[in-house]
């Protein structure tokens, strides 16, 4: 027998939390400035990452995540302390980056059909703006879409190196994610992670763990609740 219990807001399964991420509405689409302090982005809701795609703690100071939405877009801000950065010594380009998750980078896993879980969307950017997006099918790797998928989402980075944080910030096309309209009280499949440092220093952070070595186990992703 599965044992469920509600306890402020987060569902526990047998030792497993699922966890709820709100976004709060905006009114209207805005420039990406990756800039924290932005009106929109001072009050917004926000989670934390502090642990591994294992469960383990993370030293240091946590990864945040916020979050907004209109009605053509989903928003995303992730703050990034750092010790040390792990860039691709190549330029940067304006073209698609195959393989970032070699570097530094975060990611958002978002999925739409909860009858169909293996398939969900993934948006990469680094530190400096390089960017990913793939249209994901666990249960027919060839038949994905992939890296050729375009979904017309867009983003912003900085790098703040007196502070040692830097962010990046995505804004995704509803219409990428399954053509459905946004309104309140929708949801969505949710992993949020990041890569950062250097092997053999190279830590993953999850803010849902999955109990394994990757981070795609859709089984494992939360909940994004638009308010």
């Amino acid at each position: 027998m599965m044992l469920f219990l509600v306890l402020f807001g987060v569902l526990v399964t047998t030792g497993q939390t699922h966890r709820t991420f709100e976004s709060a509405r905006a009114e209207r689409d805005f420039e990406l400035t990756a800039d924290p302090d932005r009106p929109e982005w001072k009050d917004a809701p926000r989670v934390f990452m502090t642990r591994d795609y294992l469960g383990g703690a993370i030293d240091g100071a946590p990864t945040e995540v916020r979050s907004r939405w209109t009605n053509e877009h989903l928003y995303l801000l992730y703050i990034c302390p750092y010790y040390e950065l792990n860039l691709k010594p190549e330029p940067p380009s304006t073209e698609e980056t195959p393989r970032l998750w070699d570097w530094d980078v975060v990611e958002a896993f978002i999925g739409s059909n909860d009858q169909e879980i293996t398939r969900y969307k993934e948006f990469q950017v680094s530190p400096r703006g390089e960017w990913l997006d793939m249209d994901i099918d666990r249960q027919n790797p060839k038949g994905q879409a992939g890296i050729k998928w375009s979904s017309g989402f867009t983003a912003r980075a900085r790098i703040d190196t007196a502070a040692r944080i830097w962010y990046g910030e995505l804004r995704i096309p509803f219409r990428a994610v399954d053509g459905k309209p946004p309104r309140v009280g929708r949801q969505l499949r949710l992993g949020l992670y990041r890569i950062a440092r250097v092997k053999p220093s190279r830590m993953y952070y999850a803010w849902q763990p999955t109990g394994q070595t990757t981070f795609h186990v859709p089984e494992a992703f939360g909940t994004l609740s638009l308010r």
